[in-house]
C-alpha cells in the first residue's frame, strides 16, 4: 500500500476520533450515558453509536462514490434538521426517565439499539460531508470503503473513551438518588435546548426554512 495512502488513512483515522467529540454527538450519547448504572455498559453504548455511524456512511458514502454525485444541500440541512429533532426528544425523555420501571435484560437491549439508532441518524446528517471529504482524498472506490472504515474506527474508540468518561459521574452518584436524577435532568435539559438552538440556526440563520418554504 502506498505511503500516501497510509497517510491519507491515519488522517482520517485522528479525524474520526474527533468527530465522535462534536457537541451535538457528545450531547446525544450523553443521555444514552445518564441511564447507565455501570461504566462498561455505557462504554458499549458508546460503541454501538459508532457502528451504526460507521454503517450509515459506509452505505451512503459508496453508493455516492460510486455514482460520483453528492447530496443535494438542502437534503443534506434536513438530515441535519433531524439530529435537532432527536436531540429534542433524547432530553425531553431523559429528563422524565425517572418515572419508567424497565426490566433489566429489556433495558440494556433496548439502550444499545437506541445509541445505535443514534449513531445511524448521526451518519445520515454526515454522509454529505463525509463524501466530499472522502472523494478529496482518494482516486478509487475501494480506497473510500476503506477510508470510511478507518474513520469509522476512530471514531468507535473516540465514543468508547468520551462514553466511559462521561458515565462516571452518573454511575458514581447512583447511590444517592436525588443527586443522581438532578444529573440525568440537567442532562435531558441540555440535549433539548441544544436541539431547539440546532433547529433555530439551520432552520432561520442557515436559511433552510425558506428552502422548504419557499
Amino acid at each position: 500500500m502506498e505511503m500516501s495512502l497510509l497517510l491519507v488513512l491515519g488522517v482520517g483515522f485522528v479525524l474520526g476520533i474527533k468527530h465522535a467529540l462534536e457537541p451535538d454527538h457528545v450531547i446525544a450519547v450523553s443521555t444514552i450515558a445518564s441511564q447507565s448504572k455501570k461504566i462498561w455498559k455505557s462504554s458499549l453504548a458508546g460503541v454501538f453509536w459508532g457502528i451504526g455511524h460507521t454503517l450509515t456512511l459506509l452505505v451512503f458514502g459508496i453508493v455516492l462514490i460510486l455514482l460520483k454525485d453528492e447530496i443535494p444541500e438542502a437534503w443534506a440541512m434536513s438530515l441535519e434538521f433531524l439530529v435537532g429533532i432527536m436531540l429534542v426528544y433524547l432530553g425531553m425523555t431523559t429528563i422524565f426517565s425517572w418515572k419508567k420501571a424497565h426490566k433489566h435484560g429489556q433495558s440494556e437491549r433496548s439502550t444499545y439499539l437506541k445509541s445505535m439508532f443514534i449513531g445511524v441518524v448521526h451518519g445520515l446528517a454526515g454522509s454529505a460531508a463525509m463524501v466530499l471529504l472522502t472523494m478529496s482524498t482518494i482516486d478509487f472506490a475501494w480506497q473510500g470503503a476503506l477510508y470510511i472504515i478507518i474513520f469509522g474506527v476512530g471514531t468507535c474508540l473516540g465514543m468508547l473513551l468520551f462514553t466511559t468518561i462521561l458515565s462516571i459521574p452518573f454511575v458514581t452518584s447512583a447511590s444517592s438518588k436525588k443527586v443522581n436524577h438532578a444529573l440525568i435532568r440537567m442532562t435531558g435539559v441540555v440535549s433539548t435546548v441544544f436541539g431547539i438552538y440546532y433547529m433555530y440556526n439551520l432552520g432561520v440563520n442557515e436559511q433552510l426554512f425558506s428552502i422548504w418554504f419557499g
